[in-house]
């Protein structure tokens, strides 16, 4: 009995040995492991540098047209002739609709007759005042009768002529609006009239650029709706009140659109020249970490790892910017000429991460891309 509970106590012994040896063994790997460095991330890589940055502002205007109207019936009437077509260009004084005007020239024929005796009556009758045949109240009486008829005539004339819609300036047509036979009240649309060439473009631009920015000013418009194509003008106007709401004030600038491509409507981007150009530091946009704590490069350098070692790594440097131009940051604040930083795979470091740099295929800097497709 006694060498069986010894027998079995030994064999406990054992297991329990066994599995304390297998823990140790456990935990030492865990340890080892716990110290294992991550491989190096494969990243791309810019030195800082200085570059002259245009003192530009970039902001969102609208088009206007220099002239604008719809064209309207001055006086009511039915219509008898359409003479334009929806979306050509006009010339000024080219007549587009004639209303009825069998009425006022039927009136217009009879003050004629009315007129033209008048003359007569008015001829005889001042031979005969010379004469001394006829008083002067009866002189005096034809006379405004002869002056009367003739602003009769100029009457019915200048309603005729009104009744003629002409264009009232060169541009382009909009959609038709009236029909053939159709009745227009006085002050109905007829068409709509824009004059394209030369344009203006009204922007919003904060009031502290208001000393930098005045009349003669130039400016560049381009419109994702026209790719490769910019426009250039100069400031014209500037409004004499800042709005209350944004603390914008309105500046309008007046461009040459030879070709029509901008259309009275249209939203553009506009970058406005607020002075002479500064150095700036300049770094891909693909450099920056944007977060809401703060924007961020990562700038690689020399680390030590706990053991001592040098390694290439990354430190997590936090920067101003102001402005972008194309593909590229201007930065204000935070890195200085000659640092080398992270241009490529910003989004997968952490601060003292290891990389490793690979500048064959560099992401694009330019401060004027222009997309293959464009």
């Amino acid at each position: 009995m006694a060498k069986r509970l010894v027998l079995m106590l030994s064999v406990m012994a054992v297991f329990l040995t066994g599995l304390g040896f297998l823990k140790f063994k456990q935990v030492q790997s865990a340890v080892h492991a716990s110290a294992f460095q991550p491989p190096p991330e494969a990243v791309t890589s810019i030195v800082v540098q200085t570059e002259q940055w245009p003192a530009t502002m970039s902001v969102i205007g609208t088009m206007e047209a220099v002239h604008g109207v719809t064209v309207s019936a001055d006086l009511p009437g039915t219509v008898a002739r359409i003479n334009f077509d929806s979306g050509k260009s006009v010339q000024a004084g080219e007549v587009l609709v004639e209303l009825d005007t069998r009425q006022e020239r039927a009136q217009l024929a009879a003050l004629e007759a009315q007129r033209d005796l008048a003359r007569v009556q008015y001829g005889r009758i001042q031979q005969l005042v010379n004469e001394g045949v006829v008083s002067r109240v009866e002189y005096d009486q034809a006379t405004a009768q002869q002056k009367s008829t003739e602003a009769n005539v100029a009457e019915i004339r200048a309603t005729i002529e009104r009744k003629t819609i002409r264009a009232p300036f060169s541009g382009i047509l909009g959609i038709r609006k009236v029909n053939l036979g159709q009745y227009l009240a006085a002050g109905d649309a007829v068409v709509p009239l824009q004059s394209l060439n030369p344009i203006y473009v009204d922007v919003g631009m904060p009031q502290q650029t208001l000393g930098q920015v005045g009349v003669g000013r130039s400016l560049r418009v381009t419109s994702e709706d026209l790719p490769g194509k910019v426009f250039s003008g100069r400031v014209t106007a500037l409004d004499s009140v800042v709005d209350q709401s944004t603390r914008n004030v309105q500046i309008q600038a007046t461009l040459s659109n030879p070709e029509g491509k901008l259309r009275p409507g249209m939203f553009v981007q506009v970058e406005v020249g607020l002075g002479a150009s500064r150095p700036m530091i300049t770094l891909p946009a693909s450099a920056i970490s944007y977060a809401p704590y703060g924007d961020s490069v990562f700038i690689i350098t020399d680390l030590k790892d706990p053991k001592g070692q040098t390694y290439r790594g990354v430190r997590q440097q936090f920067v101003k910017v102001e402005g972008s131009r194309g593909d590229q940051v201007a930065v204000i604040s935070g890195v200085k000429p000659g640092d080398e930083v992270v241009s490529s795979g910003v989004f997968k470091l952490r601060n003292g991460a290891a990389v490793q740099v690979n500048n064959k295929v560099q992401p694009e800097n330019s401060p004027a891309p222009k997309p293959e497709d464009s």
